[in-house]
């Protein structure tokens, strides 16, 4: 777990050696030029060690400080700052930042053959686990999120054709599931993942026409549909409102004909020839 490393202001740490300095050239140069040598001596000892505590942190960033192999603490203060001296300090970065994988080709859960690929944004939340529960935290969010891309890709059809099912051109969906299980993934690694999303889609170029004709088809289909349910209505509306207002008495048969007329030129995808009848409607 994360915790707070001890640190000093790096500039206030430079005064007190710069005073230190003088008050040791002072004190030496009264007794003398022995004194003034081992004055020298024990000063550059000490700034030498003192050295080795600076640590320069930039803004959205934080050092993770290691004494002799154990972890002391995370500095993200940013600025210059003193540590403990004889520590080595290992930059992560805090910034907001963003992975695309590649185009993966995979079975979805039909069977059918997809390329697909996704944007990751996240940031480390936790410096410590970052830097010491996985060899690169970066790589591991890179393959974690390809993994879990495949694993959403063969839980998911392309397309939905039963009602309730989740496909992948859910976006919103699609998005909070793969969100959610990158970060259950990523936690081990002390990264949160903001967002998840899918930015390549498509079917797999050898069977990419046949889906597109599926597809146009489908969609054929839903528009008869609808094309034929709005002319029903529309029959039926005319018949109701013709029994109504008494305009015209027609019997059943006369009824099953004005119906099939009518659906001809309301559901025909051509333009319809119009026959003007001057004869007996019976005739």
């Amino acid at each position: 777990m994360e915790r707070r490393a001890f640190r000093m202001n790096g500039f206030a740490v430079l005064v007190g050696l710069l005073a230190l300095g003088i008050v040791m050239a002072a004190a030496a140069a009264a007794g003398g030029t022995p004194f003034l040598v081992a004055a020298a001596a024990v000063w550059g000892l000490i700034t030498v060690v003192t050295a080795t505590g600076f640590v320069v942190v930039n803004p959205n960033e934080a050092k993770v400080v290691q004494f002799l192999g154990r972890y002391v603490g995370s500095v993200s203060d940013a600025g210059l700052l003193w540590v403990l001296p004889f520590t080595t300090k290992r930059r992560i970065t805090l910034r907001v930042r963003n992975f695309e994988t590649a185009k993966l080709k995979v079975n979805d859960a039909d069977g059918n053959p997809v390329e697909i690929a996704a944007v990751v944004v996240y940031k480390v939340i936790d410096t410590a686990t970052a830097a010491f529960s996985v060899d690169d935290y970066e790589e591991y969010v890179a393959i974690q999120s390809e993994a879990a891309v495949r694993h959403l890709a063969t839980s998911h059809p392309y397309d939905a054709h039963e009602e309730g099912r989740t496909s992948l051109r859910d976006g919103a969906e699609v998005a909070a599931e793969l969100t959610a299980e990158l970060s259950d993934r990523t936690r081990l690694a002390g990264v949160e993942v903001l967002e998840a999303r899918i930015t390549h889609l498509a079917y797999a170029p050898e069977i990419a026409q046949a889906m597109l004709v599926r597809q146009q088809a489908t969609q054929v289909v839903a528009a008869r549909t609808q094309i034929v349910a709005g002319a029903v209505g529309m029959v039926q509306l005319a018949l109701t409102r013709l029994a109504e207002e008494g305009v015209v008495e027609l019997d059943e048969e006369r009824k099953a004909q004005m119906v099939s007329n009518l659906l001809v030129v309301l559901c025909g995808d051509r333009a319809t020839q119009p026959v003007v009848n001057t004869g007996s409607l019976y005739g």
